[in-house]
């Protein structure tokens, strides 16, 4: 009998976020439970990016609160943080370094042991056969993307935050990653996106947040 995942909840109330001295969104309130992908959507300047790297603890929020499981992420930041796993524009990867060797020091710090065997049939998975062992400063746009994304096919972060995760891959990796985040919320994951692309990204629950309106994530 499989065991249910634990139950996870976030909750933003009056989140501030600027940029310089502009302010880009004020009052900001939503939350996100198990199974649940918030489709984040805005006009370029509207504040995406940077609500996502606030609530990837990169950057600090002018005013509001942000809770995971009811504490303040201020005050439980490793458990919040041991349970995200943010993707954005940069890749994050070591270019003297191969994709497989990427892959494997990146699971170690984060906790999980990940084969060489494992690896590889990740980046088939995704479509990187036969560049598994080219350093990835010699790798396409496309290609790198895709051994940043393949950190989510073994990831166990509760909390996805993806942003425009479906950039630089052509239509086979789109919709390989689409399957990954279903499976992710299909297991009682959680997942908040940002794309400027049509893309059908899962079956299941979504909810949208248009920033630039005042107004509170609706189901989609």
């Amino acid at each position: 009998m499989n065991e249910s995942p634990p139950l996870n909840q976030l909750e933003v109330s009056g989140l501030c976020g600027m940029r310089g001295d502009r302010l880009l969104f004020e009052g900001l309130d939503f939350s996100l439970q198990n199974g649940q992908l918030l489709h984040l959507k805005g006009h370029n300047g509207s504040g995406k990016t940077t609500l996502m790297r606030i609530l990837a603890g990169l950057l600090h929020a002018e005013g509001g609160e942000i809770a995971w499981n009811g504490a303040s992420i201020r005050k439980a930041r490793q458990e919040f943080h041991a349970e995200l796993l943010y993707l954005g524009h940069l890749n994050g990867l070591k270019g003297d370094l191969s994709a497989v060797e990427n892959l494997r020091i990146d699971a170690a710090i984060s906790g999980q042991h990940l084969s060489e065997e494992q690896a590889w049939q990740v980046l088939t998975d995704i479509g990187l056969r036969g560049h598994e062992d080219l350093p990835t400063k010699y790798l396409s746009q496309g290609q790198k993307r895709r051994v940043a994304l393949a950190r989510l096919w073994f990831s166990q972060a509760a909390l996805w935050v993806l942003d425009e995760p479906f950039s630089a891959l052509d239509v086979a990796a789109v919709e390989e990653l689409q399957a990954v985040i279903r499976r992710h919320l299909e297991s009682g994951g959680m997942v908040i996106v940002t794309t400027h692309q049509e893309v059908a990204l899962t079956s299941g629950e979504v909810r949208t947040l248009e920033l630039g309106r005042k107004q509170e994530a609706k189901h989609a």
